[in-house]
């Protein structure tokens, strides 16, 4: 069997026996509020409250309480929608962590009290304290799953405005060639102004020592704490390696492989070696084809760094048969991603749910929401 065929083999297993749960990470940087480099809200303002007004439709769905309204959007709708549909099928346990997000969200979740990283071109994202601080909780989190599933199935999601830029800066940090095959929520990833802040970031981590050998010091420099939090629970979720272990699904695209790239570096190659089989990084169809970034491409560099390539998948759920705008919108290169999306939608296929039926759910939902959202 080859490791793709067995990765989805254990994760179907782990779903059909319910040792399987949801952790969506919260994060903020400032990088989000530069003009044009996220779509993930239509002005710099609103990004600030995209990731708690996400967390509350994920939580509660296009007709629950949302004190946070969703951020206007230059296109489509906010993919936590998807996440929600696909849990309606999935029904994972919920926990919300909000590692430095600007506005906490109105439902249940782990606070941290810490802030949002400064821009990634400073060079000085986070404080080492910081990020020492989010590596400790996240291994606590990783821990935990571990100690009750101890061949179980986290899905790890997340919601960074900014985020992909962050993606980009991390892992050319960290010696990948990155540059132009990170993909974003822009119909268009703007290859350019995000090249140009990450090219100023790594200036200032070089001229104060930092190398690419330091993964610590890396995103501490150009990074944001979802990353941070992120390596702390694969840490406390995968190490040591011993057996089966439980797994890691990484929901995302370019965001989730810069974080296994980050979790490569910090570890030895024996332990890449044994480790590299228990996560997997998942998105949907529009970031695997997306012609603006190439996500495949991207794996391979970590491979050509590392030694090791985490298994890549994509969702087959497509929009194309849609009514509703805001979806077809996802048809022609917006949004694309976030928020677990294309992990959760890969996994109702893995439970039996036809796309096309997802795609179905998600229109009727999208109609819902947008008749309720102010």
């Amino acid at each position: 069997m080859t490791l793709p065929d067995l990765w989805r083999a254990r994760a179907q297993a782990a779903l059909q026996s319910n040792q399987s749960q949801l952790l969506l990470v919260l994060a903020g940087t400032q990088t989000a509020a530069v003009p044009g480099i996220s779509a993930a809200g239509a002005t710099p303002d609103s990004r600030r409250f995209t990731a708690a007004a996400d967390a509350e439709l994920l939580w509660g769905g296009p007709d629950g309480p949302r004190p946070h309204a969703l951020p206007p959007l230059p296109a489509g709708v906010s993919p936590a929608l998807i996440s929600w549909v696909a849990q309606q099928q999935l029904r994972l346990p919920l926990v919300v962590a909000d590692a430095g997000a600007f506005v906490a969200p109105a439902v249940p979740h782990v606070q941290l009290g810490l802030p949002p990283a400064a821009c990634l071109s400073s060079g000085a994202a986070m404080a080492p304290a910081v990020v020492e601080r989010l590596l400790q909780r996240g291994r606590q989190l990783g821990l935990g799953f571990r100690q009750r599933f101890p061949e179980g199935l986290l899905v790890l999601a997340e919601c960074v405005p900014g985020g992909t830029s962050t993606a980009e800066a991390l892992l050319r940090g960290l010696g990948v060639d990155a540059a132009g095959l990170v993909s974003g929520s822009l119909r268009q990833p703007p290859h350019s102004l995000r090249g140009a802040l990450v090219q100023q970031g790594l200036d200032a981590m070089t001229a104060r020592g930092i190398s690419s050998e330091e993964p610590l010091e890396v995103v501490a420099a150009v990074g944001d704490p979802f990353q941070a939090m992120a390596l702390g629970v694969l840490q406390g979720l995968l190490l040591p390696a011993e057996g089966p272990g439980p797994q890691a699904l990484l929901a995302g695209g370019s965001q989730m492989l810069a974080l296994a790239g980050l979790w490569m570096a910090s570890l030895s190659e024996a332990e890449r070696a044994a480790c590299h089989q228990q996560l997997a990084v998942v998105t949907t169809s529009w970031v695997m084809q997306e012609p603006g970034s190439n996500l495949e491409l991207l794996a391979q560099r970590l491979a050509a760094v590392w030694g090791v390539q985490p298994p890549l998948f994509s969702s087959a759920l497509r929009f194309d048969g849609c009514q509703q705008q805001a979806l077809l919108d996802y048809e022609c290169g917006y949004v694309k991603e976030g928020v677990g999306a294309g992990g959760l939608a890969w996994l109702t296929q893995l439970a039996g749910l036809d796309p096309q039926a997802l795609a179905a759910a998600c229109d009727q939902a999208c109609g819902q929401l947008l008749k309720v959202e102010p």
